[in-house]
């Protein structure tokens, strides 16, 4: 039984033994699985190379040893030159030191091997990022580092167009003549300062790198950047700052908001105004005051005026207003010169400062001119009370260069409000008070009063007027005879002009010549008269002249040459028939110009007679200063001739100075018989005056000449005389 149970059970018909599992098999197996792990690991690697392809730096991976394990796109466009050696287990090293021996690195030059060294040095024991040149001129940032196997990971970013961006920050930065500042945004400390913030300010670089913006702040406490922070550049606006000698400067501060050595930044140009501001203060106050005097002048008057305008409504008192004439200062000029001039003006307006209390004021108007302001009046005696005083100041005489200099006033005062509620007004009206002075009595005062408006008022009108009537044509030359005395034929005509008002009727001479004189109207008024009558003229006989009377201030206008020459070009008439006319006046100023005019004039064939001859402070000297072609006798010398022994003498001295000079010889304003005979009788050559004809017009004119010449009369009835 025991064998029996001993024996082994029965196995199953069709089971097989195990088989024990072959070393070749286990070999398959596990070279299944490890092919199955490349794939993955290939799989892997690809998609990594694809993930850091699409980067836009320069990504590369290296083992323990510096051998390149994986690197993408970027990094291979960066390193082109030597990309050909790039491949996986090829040393680092070795691509530098071919790199390096092909000019790759123009940094190494001259030390290749310590480059070398220093390179594996940051590549195995990587710190900061650091800067590589390369060859075509590209900069490149490399970042470098350890992986926890021993290899290492690099990034590569190119930075040359940063660098040049910083390369230009820095030549206009370091360069720049204007001064400037890089504050951190942080805590408002100075960070950099060009040489130019150096100079201007006197401190050093090692000083200005201690200091913050607000330590070079006079008195503001905010920074200059933050006044408006959203935008980026800020608007210019005046600072103040504190230079190291302890002199303020204003300056006009632009800002810019940047990155400056990795931390956020502002750029501050410093642009200095401070002679701007000085300038602009002179100009401010120049605009003001008198150059001369230093005294407010007339726009600050008027502001002064207004103020105590404004005072005076809200009290009981008066305001008066004087302006002060100096007479006769343009005989101070001509005699001692325009530098003793200028000193007398700033003694008058010295006096005239001491002579004032604190408050009143006192301007320079002009040349000569001075308007002092006193308020707090009750009367206008207190007004006559300090115009006296500043008469009696101004009086005594000055000590000027050597020169004692005595100089009088004449003064117009208006009082407000009765003669002016504002300064335009109160001004006005001094200034015709003042005018009124002068014209009275010199070297005293006048009040304004009502009808000197009213005659201010009609001079304007007729300024108004005459120049429309000037400019529509309506003005018209009236011709007046000049008689021949020994046969008492017509030889010429004076042209006089006339202005037919549509509701004044026929305006004097008298009332409106004085107006064209002191607005310049007289210019066009006398070409336009000079056209007229050389028109005119030309239609008449040809032995007939034409006179036209010139005024001085035609002369001073540079053109009066052309205007004639345009005159007798465009009118066909012949120079030798048209006479001009001066008077001594204009030869009083002696001028070099005026004789220029007069020998241009007669050389055009142009005849000159001097008017209004006798009249003048020296009548005699003036024929020698010009040939004249003829003197006219004023007719103040030929009213009542007749029984004046004292007149009869003078004309015949003046008859018989221009038979001797050779001129002709004419006497105005002839009017009775007594007055032809005794004329002449001494000779006088031609005669003119309302015993012949009053003025004319050109269409009466033209029927009285005719009858000279027989056309509509015998010959007697063409005789006027």
């Amino acid at each position: 039984m025991l064998a029996r149970a001993r024996r082994q059970p029965r196995k199953p018909r069709f089971a097989r033994a195990p088989q024990p599992v072959s070393e070749r098999d286990e070999l398959l197996r596990r070279r299944a699985e490890a092919e199955a792990a490349i794939a993955e690991a290939r799989k892997s690697h690809e998609r990594l190379r694809q993930a850091i392809d699409i980067l836009p730096q320069g990504i590369v991976f290296l083992d323990a040893e510096g051998r390149y394990v994986l690197w993408n796109r970027k990094y291979a466009e960066i390193y082109s030159k030597t990309a050909d050696l790039f491949e996986e287990g090829a040393r680092l090293e070795d691509t530098l030191r071919i790199g390096v021996a092909r000019g790759d690195y123009p940094e190494a030059a001259g030390h290749e091997d310590e480059w070398i060294a220093e390179r594996l040095q940051k590549l195995y024991q990587p710190g900061a990022r650091h800067e590589q040149m390369l060859a075509d001129g590209r900069v490149i940032l490399i970042d470098e580092r350890l992986t926890d196997d021993g290899g290492v990971v690099g990034l590569r970013v190119d930075i040359t167009e940063l660098k040049q961006r910083e390369a230009s920050f820095r030549l206009l930065f370091d360069g720049n003549p204007v001064p400037m500042i890089v504050c951190a945004l942080d805590d408002e400390r100075i960070l950099g300062v060009n040489d130019a913030a150096i100079s201007h300010y006197g401190y050093s670089r090692a000083e200005f790198e201690k200091l913050k913006i607000r330590s070079l702040q006079a008195f503001d406490s905010e920074p200059p950047w933050t006044t408006d922070r959203s935008s980026e550049e800020q608007a210019a606006r005046t600072w103040k700052h504190v230079k190291a000698n302890g002199a303020l400067i204003d300056l006009a501060i632009y800002s810019r908001e940047l990155t400056y050595a990795d931390r956020p930044a502002v750029l501050l140009a410093l642009m200095d105004i401070t002679e701007r501001k000085r300038a602009e203060a002179r100009l401010a106050f120049m605009a003001q005051h008198d150059g001369l005097t230093g005294l407010p002048n007339r726009n600050l008057l008027r502001q002064q005026v207004d103020e105590m305008l404004l005072h005076m409504r809200r009290s009981s008192d008066k305001v008066a207003l004087l302006m002060l004439g100096l007479d006769n200062f343009k005989a101070v000029n001509d005699t001692l010169g325009h530098a003793v001039g200028d000193k007398l003006l700033r003694g008058v307006a010295k006096r005239l400062r001491s002579t004032l209390r604190e408050e009143d004021a006192l301007a320079r108007l002009n040349s000569d001119e001075f308007a002092i302001v006193q308020s707090g009046l009750t009367r206008p005696e207190d007004a006559v009370m300090l115009a006296k005083r500043l008469l009696e100041a101004i009086a005594d005489p000055y000590l000027l260069d050597g020169h004692s200099v005595v100089i009088g006033a004449s003064i117009g005062i208006a009082m407000a409000p009765g003669d002016g509620d504002d300064s335009e007004k109160l001004l006005k009206s001094a200034d015709m008070a003042l005018s009124r002075a002068k014209a009275d009595a010199r070297g005293t005062f006048a009040f304004f009063e009502a009808a000197l408006d009213a005659k201010a008022q009609s001079r304007r009108k007729i300024e108004v007027e005459l120049r429309d009537a000037i400019q529509n044509d309506v003005l018209r030359p009236y011709y007046q005879p000049l008689i021949d005395l020994s046969s008492g034929r017509i030889t010429g005509f004076e042209a006089l002009v006339r202005w037919p008002h549509a509701e004044r009727g026929m305006v004097s001479p008298a009332e409106f010549i004085p107006v064209a004189e002191e607005t310049g109207l007289i210019n066009p008024l006398g070409g336009l008269m000079l056209r007229r009558a050389c028109l005119d003229a030309a239609t008449w006989p040809d032995d007939v002249r034409v006179a036209v009377n010139l005024s001085p201030l035609q002369f001073r206008s540079g053109n009066l040459l052309s205007v004639v020459t345009d005159a007798l070009k465009h009118s066909g008439l012949p120079a030798r028939r048209l006479e001009l006319e001066i008077t001594e006046t204009l030869l009083l100023e002696k001028s070099a110009q005026v004789l220029a005019t007069l020998h241009a004039l007669r050389a055009l064939g142009v005849r000159i007679s001097m008017d209004d001859f006798g009249t003048g402070y020296s009548s005699l000297s003036y024929l020698r200063s010009f040939p004249f072609d003829k003197i006219k006798i004023d007719q103040s010398f030929v009213r009542d001739l007749g029984a004046n022994r004292e007149a009869q003498a003078i004309i015949r001295s003046i008859v018989s100075l221009g038979k001797g000079l050779g001129v002709t010889i004419t006497a105005e304003g002839v009017e009775t018989e007594a007055e032809l005979s005794c004329l002449r009788a001494e000779g006088c050559d031609e005669g003119q005056g309302f015993l012949f004809s009053k003025a004319r017009p050109n269409a009466e004119i033209i029927s009285l000449l005719a009858a000279q010449r027989g056309i509509d009369g015998d010959e007697k009835a063409a005789m006027v005389a």
